[in-house]
């Protein structure tokens, strides 16, 4: 996988694979290695989202800090 991939290039990788599934435009050689990249763009989005959600918490807490700080 490429180490500059981000959460939208990865879900516009998965999007066209579930396509690609969905159309059965994928032939049976293909499918093992299209199902293994999809597994792998699944665990980095929900990484990226992991990772997000805490970096959104984090934010929220200080400025709650600075809230009361303030009063």
């Amino acid at each position: 996988m490429d180490p500059e991939m981000n959460y939208a290039a990865a879900f516009a990788q998965l999007s066209e694979i579930a396509r690609e599934i969905e159309h059965e435009s994928i032939s049976v050689d293909e499918l093992a290695d299209k199902v293994k990249l999809a597994s792998e763009l699944i665990a980095f989005c929900q990484n990226k989202l992991r990772h997000t959600e805490t970096e959104v918490g984090r934010i929220i807490d200080q400025m709650q800090q600075g809230e009361e700080s303030a009063d």
